[in-house]
């Protein structure tokens, strides 16, 4: 444009070169609890309506998205850093709760899979979402995430516990409630 503006250009020097400034990729790693807890009051239901407009979100914006699901017996991995596409849809519409929290498991998995990716790809901006009701045995011991951190408290009961907050506190996370939740800029 430089060029075009100081008039057609007739020698070699006239000619203004400008690097390309590219955003960096961004990594949305996505944690949800999906325990037997989370069915309470529509919980984990208004949660997949949030990340429905989260992975479209991800889409808009070229990230990458990392999906871990912590309910059963052991978190399950659904995806490992590939592009956000129509491809979540199935997964979330069958996203469904039951069984134990392995959320500690789980971000323990996240945590050594982080470390291993910016070994990978250092340039990434990382970014980690955890989708929690807090309903936890124990959460002594949690160590933070290698990453920016925003934990979504899902406990909609009339009476709330609070222990999701308490949780964000030990990951040194940002938190909010699930009625408060804006999807990531």
């Amino acid at each position: 444009m430089a060029t075009l503006l100081k008039g057609r250009p007739r020698l070699r020097q006239d000619l203004c070169w400008q690097q390309r400034q590219a955003r960096p990729a961004e990594l949305w790693l996505v944690i949800v609890d999906a325990s037997a807890s989370t069915r309470r009051h529509q919980a984990l239901a208004q949660t997949k309506g949030l990340l429905a407009a989260l992975f479209d979100q991800a889409y808009r914006q070229r990230a990458r998205l990392a999906l871990l699901t912590a309910s059963g017996h052991a978190p399950q991995w659904q995806r490992h850093g590939l592009k956000a596409s129509a491809a979540l849809q199935p997964w979330l519409q069958a996203l469904g709760a039951g069984g134990g929290t392995p959320l500690m498991n789980a971000l323990e998995q996240a945590r050594h899979w982080l470390q291993a990716r910016r070994r990978a790809h250092p340039e990434e901006v990382v970014r980690c979402l955890i989708f929690t009701d807090g309903r936890l045995q124990h959460c002594n011991g949690v160590q933070p995430m290698p990453c920016d951190t925003l934990l979504v408290d899902m406990e909609l009961a009339p009476v709330r516990v609070g222990r999701a907050q308490r949780l964000a506190e030990q990951l040194q996370a940002e938190y909010q409630h699930l009625h408060q939740f804006k999807v990531v800029n």
